[in-house]
């Protein structure tokens, strides 16, 4: 494993990067953090003495002199987190995850110790736009050249230069792109206000859990006909680990369960656990997004890097839930810092 190793996981103080520190400090591993808390809370990274942590954007060049070069493995989660952001502000979008990766790119090319960058790449960049009956996104599906989101762009963007740091330089360079993941640490409302509701309500799955332990109605856009591919976030932080073990540079894996589940098949298994009978609240698509149904292949992942996930749905929401529970102040504190923008957010206070 990553025992002893030296280890720069960029973007860490967020939902995944938390979650891998805590993993990768069981093995005994030796971790940098750079996070800006753009989208992050430093309450979520673990207190370790092994643990050092870094404030700023790994774009900025006084950073990364601070960062330097000795690490064994690198693990870049940066990013602007999601469509809907990235739409209201794109230059935000490129700033934090198009210029990051080429700045970090650059910053490694030409490393002699360094073993992998893993990237946080994202399965949307590639899949089809329908609602149609789909089949498994495999890894090497068509990159189309028309995107939802700047989001989407700046995320296969990202691809491209890992290829071309890779074939030029031999940059060690490993994608794993990542389906909707979920668990514990996603912190509603943390880091600062980027202009839209997206900030507070920034995922499915969080946002559905929180309202449904308020008993409140999920809102379900298009009848919840959309479907993802919804992996808990230890599994993710495995399959980062066996990427960065395993993967062949150069190389793309999808981190995914292989499981298609739609938007209403997760809100009712939702309002299940929680028993919240608060009818659903349906609403029109957004219409932005095309993205109607996928879900992606898990056979390359399983055959070349050893990599599978072994959390059901029901399983990952209950622990999702329970920390959910157990961490209300801690999300109450996040989201009572934009009751200015969002004042409806006031009747959770």
């Amino acid at each position: 494993m990553l025992k002893n190793k030296s280890v720069l996981i960029v973007g860490g103080a967020g939902f995944v990067g938390s979650n891998l520190c805590c993993q990768l400090l069981q093995e005994q591993a030796s971790i940098t953090v750079v996070d800006n808390l753009l989208s992050a809370e430093t309450d979520n990274l673990p207190k370790s003495q092994r643990l050092s942590f870094i404030l700023g954007s790994i774009a900025n060049d006084r950073v990364l002199a601070q960062v330097g070069k000795d690490y064994d493995y690198v693990f870049h989660l940066a990013t602007y987190h999601g469509n809907q952001s990235s739409i209201f502000d794109p230059i935000a979008d490129h700033e934090n995850n198009t210029l990051t990766t080429l700045k970090l790119c650059e910053h490694f090319k030409g490393s002699s110790r360094l073993k992998k960058i893993v990237y946080s790449s994202a399965g949307c960049t590639v899949a089809k736009k329908t609602y149609d009956e789909v089949g498994a996104t495999d890894e090497d599906a068509e990159v189309s050249l028309y995107h939802d989101s700047p989001y989407q762009i700046s995320k296969i963007i990202g691809e491209f230069y890992g290829n071309y740091y890779w074939m030029k330089y031999d940059l060690p360079f490993v994608k794993a792109r990542f389906q909707n993941v979920y668990g514990p640490r996603e912190i509603l409302g943390a880091g600062r206000w980027r202009g839209t509701s997206a900030t507070v309500w920034r995922n499915v799955t969080p946002t559905f859990i929180w309202k449904s332990i308020h008993k409140e109605s999920l809102p379900l856009e298009n009848e919840g006909k959309a479907s993802r591919d919804f992996i808990y976030v230890g599994d993710i932080v495995n399959g980062l680990i066996a990427c960065a073990i395993n993967g062949r540079a150069g190389e793309v894996y999808n981190l995914a369960s292989g499981v298609e589940t739609t938007i209403k098949e997760l809100a009712e298994a939702i309002n299940h656990l929680t028993n919240n009978s608060t009818p659903i609240a349906y609403t029109n698509p957004r219409p932005w997004d095309r993205s109607g149904k996928r879900f992606g292949s898990t056979n390359k992942a399983k055959n070349e890097i050893g990599f599978q996930a072994q959390t059901s749905l029901e399983e990952g929401l209950k622990k999702t839930i329970d920390w959910t529970k157990e961490n209300q102040n801690l999300i109450l504190s996040n989201i009572s810092k934009y009751t200015y923008f969002m004042p409806e957010l006031s009747t959770y206070l």
